[in-house]
């Protein structure tokens, strides 16, 4: 039998804090359902230890798409639009009516890997996950598509999806070319801060989160390893697509500092959307899709990238090994790379739309979303965005452990 490495204790630890980083947990439709996810979400949870990278097991799977006019579509809980009544999904409703297809949806994915648990079984048996379709954030994307777990992509089904994919999500170190990926959405970190705790003043780099002695015992920062130290690293002169032992240790130091002064309230998973509102946080590190909605219910929230840099990561459109419908979720893919279709998913959920030429379709929806830069950065704010780079196993589970004593976890 296949044996498996496991977690280790600190990455446990950073799987359960990443359970609080809610896709569109923000939005007014989404309040009511996020509290009774969390016990759903632990579910599992214990022995579920990713595979160690390396292992190739892709094989052959038969399509049936077309014989079989359906596709399994697995996501994360909001994340996609859904009709003011709540009972529908316009866009896959529309995707039915022009193809015949059937969409089966479901938001069955809570955490990366709490999910990954789920289907882990299946995977390495070589069987169906009963899945055809899936989102998964880059790191777990990459290792799944290293394991040979993911079907490789036919280019040929995915005319619109290779023409429209933005620039900056064509090539990631995972998936250099994406030939078993596509982007759902982008992620982008940034800063913010309530301009009325502050006192007017504006919040605008890591060193101010750090250093300013005004903002002591009101600053947070994330408790997702990549996003602190990547923001952390840019703000020190350092990539975190290129981090290194040394460049990761003087990152932890220089919090470490901040963390033994008080200067540090908290690090927060996105509970720090209510202490930004209550002014309990001043300032923080924060996920831009969470701003949209926070800044229509607050204007004193205001939102910065830093000129240093920010981090930037993406949820992935994936076909698992032995996926019954290959072809079928190839097709609803590229479906979502129409402009009009993926401006009608962006003006819902407000997170960084990887399809070009979205812009006057969501204009037509809303004037303000098609000029805001958390949904279409533009290209300053394109040249500021860093990917932190994939991590072996083995420094994986070294940063993790590190950053756990950190952050007191």
């Amino acid at each position: 039998m296949e044996q498996f490495e496991t977690l280790s204790p600190p990455q446990r630890a950073a799987m359960a804090r990443s359970m609080t980083r809610r896709r569109a947990a923000l939005a007014r439709r989404s309040l009511l359902r996020v509290a009774g996810l969390g016990a759903v979400a632990g579910a599992g949870l214990t022995g579920c230890g990713i595979p160690a990278a390396g292992r190739k097991g892709e094989t052959a799977s038969t399509d049936h798409s077309a014989q079989e006019k359906v596709v399994d579509f697995s996501n994360w809980t909001e994340y996609i639009d859904v009709s003011d009544d709540g009972k529908h999904h316009p866009t896959l409703d529309a995707f039915t009516k022009r193809t015949g297809i059937k969409v089966k949806y479901t938001e069955d994915i809570n955490d990366n890997v709490e999910f990954f648990g789920k289907i882990k079984p299946q995977l390495a048996a070589g069987q169906d996950t009963g899945r055809d379709l899936m989102v998964l954030t880059d790191w777990l994307a990459g290792r799944m598509i290293r394991l040979g777990w993911v079907q490789q992509l036919d280019s040929a089904n995915l005319p619109h999806a290779y023409a429209n994919l933005e620039q900056r999500f064509r090539s990631p170190d995972w998936d250099p070319g994406r030939a078993y990926s596509y982007p759902w959405q982008g992620i982008s970190t940034c800063i913010a801060y309530n301009k009325k705790a502050t006192g007017g003043r504006k919040v605008t780099s890591v060193s101010q989160l750090l250093d300013d002695g005004s903002l002591k015992g009101r600053v947070a920062m994330l408790s997702e390893m990549r996003d602190t130290i990547g923001m952390t690293l840019l703000d020190m002169g350092e990539l975190p697509e290129k981090v290194t032992d040394d460049t990761f240790d003087a990152a932890v130091a220089r919090i470490q500092k901040a963390v033994d002064s008080q200067q540090i309230r908290k690090f927060t998973g996105n509970d720090y959307t209510d202490g930004l509102s209550k002014g309990d946080i001043a300032a923080c590190v924060a996920w831009a899709g969470d701003l949209v909605q926070l800044r229509i219910d607050d204007p004193d929230i205001e939102y910065v990238f830093p000129d240093s840099g920010f981090v930037s990561s993406t949820d992935n459109l994936l076909i698992p090994d032995k996926a019954r419908h290959k072809a079928n979720a190839e097709r609803l893919i590229d479906y979502y790379y129409e402009p009009a279709v993926a401006a009608q998913v962006s003006a819902y959920i407000n997170y960084v739309c990887p399809v070009a030429g979205v812009k006057p379709y969501l204009a037509k929806i809303d004037p303000k979303l098609a000029s805001n830069p958390l949904i279409i950065p533009d290209a300053a704010m394109d040249a500021r965005g860093h990917a932190f780079r994939s991590l072996s196993d083995a420094e994986d589970a070294r940063y993790e452990d590190k950053f756990a004593k950190l952050i007191g976890a």
